[in-house]
């Protein structure tokens, strides 16, 4: 394997494991942020809001970026962006200047995960074989990381600001050092030549320049529906044991555990199973177990039963968006970044939109029932999982079919 290769693999291993440290050491600060701010839990739900929209503003402008100038430039500015950024809610002192510190971390957030996962993609291609899902494993790993030194950080007594300005400081500092290992951008690949050359004989040369293609909307759907899933687990797993169930506080924290750990090993499998069997095999499977894994969770009576189903969701999930977001990427090798910016900005969406649509579902159901919408989007996934088929490549390889092994 060529060392610059694995460089670039391993830098980008870097980018997911900061980008998911960053995170977290934010999500670990939120009750320090929201006392300094002086701020309700309303008010910082709403806030929240500015978080998601910034990611989503970033992810939009940075995909296209990302084509033009290579992700070995993007990737380094957008990590330092969001490392820059996550200090600022930590500074914060009242609903406008978080509201302003959110919306730039947020921009920073969408910028790094897009022209992250173009890079992992580009070390995809250069491997010839599945390495995606390892990469969103190192981002879940990251987000442990952050937990436990948090943890040790609010012991001590230290302040939101210190803290963050720290890791701030730090973060910067490993997005300029991952930086020279990133891999250089590919000259333009035959198949987008031919394409052009193609459009060019049909008199609409830029037709498929003017417009995201339709496979792409339908994976960017695909995210959004599963992604919604994967909020609906964050927001509502441990809920569910607490008052469905009546478990105790610490048993019902479990649950979200059970479902990360679960995603996170899942992930760092999930690689080697797209390999042999193809990603449509991890779609549609991963999906319809999913699916089986919400519904024993939703319907159990017993505490262990629904830990175990959360478990088996985590685990369903774990494969899906990597596959997704790695098809997107192979689509057209020359607008990678847009590509994955259109379904990773429609994913994120849908994680957000998770504790906005089952909250006002709870009105007219009991919160275990709203569960079978997101079992419903997991089996619409299953039965969709043909839409990666029809890309001819697995990880780049061209001698290697989507649909030979299922």
């Amino acid at each position: 394997m060529d060392r610059t290769l694995r460089s670039g693999r391993l830098a980008t291993f870097a980018y997911f494991a900061l980008n998911g440290f960053l995170m977290g050491m934010w999500i670990v600060h939120i009750p320090a942020v929201e006392d300094r701010a002086g701020i309700s839990h309303a008010v910082l739900g709403w806030l929240l809001l500015l978080l998601g929209a910034g990611a989503f503003v970033g992810m939009q402008i940075v995909g296209p970026l990302t084509d033009r100038l290579g992700a070995r430039t993007v990737v380094p500015v957008s990590a330092a962006l969001c490392a820059a950024a996550v200090v600022l809610p930590g500074l914060a002192t009242n609903v406008w200047a978080l509201g302003a510190a959110l919306l730039a971390l947020g921009l920073g957030n969408g910028c790094l995960d897009v022209s992250m996962n173009a890079h992992a993609v580009q070390v995809e291609r250069g491997y010839r074989r599945p390495v995606m899902s390892a990469f969103h494993a190192t981002f879940s790993i990251g987000g442990v990381l952050a937990a436990l030194v948090g943890a040790r950080t609010l012991s001590w007594g230290w302040s939101p600001a210190a803290t963050l300005g720290a890791v701030a400081l730090l973060g910067v500092a490993a997005a300029a050092l991952s930086a020279p290992a990133l891999l250089r951008p590919e000259p333009a690949s035959e198949p987008a030549q031919e394409s052009q050359e193609s459009q060019e004989s049909s008199g609409s040369p830029t037709q498929a320049r003017r417009g995201t293609p339709r496979r792409i909307w339908a994976l960017a759907a695909l995210a959004l529906m599963l992604m919604l899933c994967e909020g609906v687990a964050n927001d509502w797993s441990v809920l569910q044991l607490r008052d469905v169930l009546d478990a105790p506080a610490a048993t019902a924290a479990l649950a979200y555990g059970a479902f990360a750990t679960a995603m996170t090993v899942g992930r760092l499998l999930a690689d080697r199973v797209a390999a042999r069997f193809g990603p449509v095999a991890i779609l549609r499977y991963g999906a319809a177990v999913a699916a089986v894994g919400l519904t024993a969770a939703a319907l159990s009576p017993w505490i262990p039963l629904a830990l175990a189903g959360w478990t088996v969701f985590g685990a369903g999930l774990s494969g899906c968006i990597p596959q997704l977001f790695s098809a997107a990427g192979h689509a057209d090798p020359d607008a990678a970044g847009a590509n994955v910016s259109r379904v990773a900005g429609l994913g994120y969406l849908g994680m957000l939109a998770g504790p906005a649509v089952i909250g006002p579902l709870t009105h007219f159901m009991p919160l275990n029932l709203t569960f079978f919408l997101p079992v419903a989007f997991c089996v619409i996934a299953a039965c969709a999982s043909g839409i990666l088929r029809e890309n001819p490549q697995v990880a780049g390889n061209p001698d290697r079919k989507c649909s030979s092994s299922v």
